[in-house]
């Protein structure tokens, strides 16, 4: 019985794990292009989650490093619980 419950465990870890990574991932698309839009941040890793957000989001992001937010609406009117732009 022990086996049974223990190989029913670990079957069940084995298939979240595969589940949820691809639900993890950001899309080729996004990653491209936040990448460029982070690479100069100060603090790459929240740029790069904020961005990633965005984009799957909105389908869209602007170019270059700052600004040309107009590029894409949807991106620049986001924002975060205290009403300061979600998106970099």
């Amino acid at each position: 019985m022990k086996l049974h419950f223990t190989t029913v465990v670990v079957c069940s870890l084995i298939l979240s794990f595969s589940l949820l990574e691809p639900a993890m991932a950001g899309s080729p698309f996004c990653d491209s292009k936040c990448a460029e839009r982070c690479k100069l941040a100060g603090v790459q890793d929240r740029c790069l989650k904020y961005c990633g957000i965005c984009c799957e989001d909105c389908k869209c992001v602007p170019s270059g490093t700052y600004g040309n937010k107009h590029e894409c609406p949807c991106y620049r009117d986001k924002v975060n619980k205290k009403g300061k732009p979600k998106c970099p």
